[in-house]
């Protein structure tokens, strides 16, 4: 009888420690492949849902390039590279910069770490954007998305963005009348460069065997705290190796 407890004790102990255990790097594989059901919403305009499938193509050093393709679209599907860590990059003030990591392993609740830039005219609009990301390590919970239940490790992320207007020129325009007719003035004046901030917050519950998160929700915030955005994806189904 003895045997029997000590035996059911450590299949109820195995478990816990498993999940315990700090989640490594994944094992990615070409063809292993993630399709995911997204949905934006963006104001008072609504929202939209498309799936879209992710396929690793190659796996070097550094990256993963993965095969881009929307259900139902007649466009060719693009090709695009991310860290192996799943961080996404791009060309920030002509350097490569991580825009975005969601994950930093080994994975263990309570770890954190930080992301920061800024961006010099990112757009017509934007004479320059600074973000700030705060990134912690929650912990297991369960979660339940298009493609099963899931105990996955929760991330969250809290932060901060800034972004200074372009200078403008305002033109207006006046009709004068004086004995030879009408006359129209024109006139312009420069408005200065204004400020505006925000906030943002990020979820992510990546699920070691599935190699990607099965869900994750991304908001932004302006600075009187009314969300304008929000994506979400959530893990429709997947085909990966062992």
């Amino acid at each position: 009888m003895q045997k029997i407890i000590i035996f059911l004790s450590c299949l109820l102990f195995f478990p816990l420690l498993a999940v315990a255990e700090p989640v490594g790097l994944p094992f990615v594989q070409p063809g292993d492949s993630w399709t995911y059901r997204s949905t934006t919403e963006k104001g008072q305009s609504g929202w939209i849902q498309k799936y879209t499938e992710y396929t690793v193509v190659r796996i070097d050093s550094t990256s993963i390039l993965l095969n881009i393709k929307e259900k139902g679209s007649t466009q060719a599907p693009k090709e695009h590279l991310v860290g192996k860590d799943w961080s996404r990059f791009r060309n920030v003030n002509g350097k490569e910069k991580v825009v975005n990591r969601p994950f930093l392993f080994p994975l263990e609740p309570g770890k954190s770490w930080e992301i920061d830039y800024t961006e010099y005219h990112p757009n017509k609009e934007h004479k320059v954007e600074q973000f700030h990301h705060d990134y912690i390590v929650i912990g297991w919970e369960d979660v339940d998305v298009p493609a099963g239940h899931f105990t996955a490790i929760k991330v969250e992320s809290e932060g901060n963005w800034k972004a200074e207007l372009e200078p403008a020129i305002k033109v207006g325009s006046s009709t004068q009348t004086n004995r030879d007719g009408s006359t129209v003035v024109v006139q312009s004046k420069r408005i200065a460069p204004q400020t505006a901030t925000g906030c943002l917050y990020k979820a992510f519950w990546y699920v070691p065997e599935i190699k990607r998160p099965v869900k994750s929700v991304e908001e932004y915030y302006n600075a009187g705290g009314v969300r304008h955005e929000r994506y979400t994806d959530e893990l429709d189904s997947f085909k990966v190796s062992q």
